[in-house]
């Protein structure tokens, strides 16, 4: 399993969930991640796995797309699920 210790994460991805009004349920699922509660939150290897990217649901329609860094994750992406 990860052993994350902070999520990071760029100033364009926070304006993006701000304009959606996302930011607060990002922060709510930050929160579980770094406190160890995975239940609504959980973290899987997008496919393929070996471009090493992770993610985790902000809530049924979007996720953040992340890099693992040590025990970091760098979120450099918000990724709309339904929109494929």
């Amino acid at each position: 399993m990860f052993n994350i210790e902070l999520i990071q994460e760029e100033i364009y991805i926070l304006e993006y969930l701000e304009k959606r009004n996302l930011l607060n349920q990002y922060k709510k699922s930050k929160s579980n991640i770094l406190s160890w509660r995975y239940i609504w939150n959980k973290i899987w290897y997008r496919e393929p796995k070996k471009d090493q990217i992770i993610y985790f649901r902000i809530n049924k329609q979007y996720r953040a797309l992340c890099r693992l860094d040590w025990k970091n994750l760098i979120v450099f992406d918000i990724d709309n699920h339904q929109n494929k």
